[in-house]
């Protein structure tokens, strides 16, 4: 059996770890766009605040150790461009050198995570915006903190990344405010009371919430200057752009998958609309679990558990993935 899976990640790397566990004479492999493979995406930002510091620590296995250990064909820096699925072939560019060649697969699964949204607003091409999203995003933040010494940074997002990039920053002597389109901060997750202490808590630690402001632009002669909000301008030597995701699904417009705004939809198998192929991670649309309506769940959580099971119905199986709860963790202050 041929497999290909498209991503590296905690989707991608569950699926091909599995899958070989459960078929020794399998030809398995994997295409990351990536430098890296099997990384902590949960741990980027305390990376960056030292609280984790040890870079290695980041890697559950490197590209070396997962072609030893599970004997598949991790190809790093190459991007699937397109799928054929009536050809049951990928379409792939090496990063690295522009080839472009294909491959062909008797079953291929899809988990090529998800991308950071950027507005279209004046100055989002300066200098000193950042997104969080993988491994070099984290050596350019970290670096950056550590060479300039910024006195001030605004994190745009008062979700998950950005209030844990907000906590890392702070403890980095980095004086940060947070500013947040919604009513109050974590809106997805808490309800207005809760958000209240936790943006009390932040506040009593030095970290400033905004919310119901909105990012309008950027400010500065060929950098970060000021953060021009619906409010007023904020004095900012970088600024951090959480806003959310996008599932990273622009290559299959024309495959012919079901999708909803940009999300793959699965069924309780995980596979898509077309049986030979499967989907986990952050492009797919799952089940919530109380409500049994469809979620999206960009959560490595969700990847690592979905990933699982699409490997063990690859494999000959049928088991259902039950769904998610909607739950997450985060540490503040």
């Amino acid at each position: 059996m041929n497999y290909l899976i498209i991503g590296g990640v905690a989707g991608g790397a569950t699926v091909a770890a599995r899958l070989r566990r459960m078929d020794e004479k399998a030809n398995i492999i994997l295409f990351e766009r990536g430098k890296y493979v099997s990384y902590a995406n949960c741990g980027l930002p305390y990376y960056i605040g030292d609280t984790i510091n040890n870079r290695e620590k980041l890697f559950v296995q490197t590209v070396k150790g997962f072609t030893e250990r599970f004997r598949i064909d991790i190809r790093t820096e190459q991007e699937v461009t397109a799928i054929r699925p009536d050809k049951k072939e990928v379409e792939i560019k090496n990063l690295s050198t522009g080839e472009t060649y294909t491959e062909t697969y008797d079953k291929l699964v899809l988990s090529p995570g998800a991308e950071p949204l950027r507005p279209g607003i004046e100055g989002i091409g300066s200098k000193k915006i950042f997104t969080l999203r993988n491994v070099p995003d984290t050596d350019t933040i970290k670096n950056y903190v550590n060479t300039e010494n910024p006195k001030r940074a605004i994190v745009v997002g008062g979700g998950f990344i950005g209030l844990e990039m907000a906590e890392n920053l702070n403890a980095k002597g980095v004086k940060v405010s947070v500013i947040d389109f919604a009513p109050h901060i974590l809106p997805g997750f808490l309800d207005p009371e809760f958000s209240g202490y936790v943006e009390n808590v932040l506040a009593d630690n030095g970290i400033m919430c905004f919310t119901g402001v909105a990012l309008e632009g950027i400010l500065g002669t060929g950098k970060v200057e000021k953060v021009q909000t619906s409010r007023r301008a904020m004095k900012a030597d970088a600024c951090i752009l959480a806003m959310g995701v996008r599932p990273n699904t622009g290559f299959l417009q024309d495959s012919g998958l079901e999708m909803v705004k940009g999300t793959l939809l699965t069924n309780q198998y995980l596979q898509t609309n077309d049986p030979d192929i499967y989907a986990v991670g952050d492009c797919a649309m799952v089940t919530n679990r109380v409500t049994g309506a469809p979620q999206w769940s960009p959560m490595g959580s969700t990847a690592n558990i979905a990933g699982r099971i699409a490997a063990m119905n690859l494999a000959g199986k049928q088991v259902s993935y039950p769904g998610v709860m909607g739950t997450g963790v985060a540490k503040l202050a």
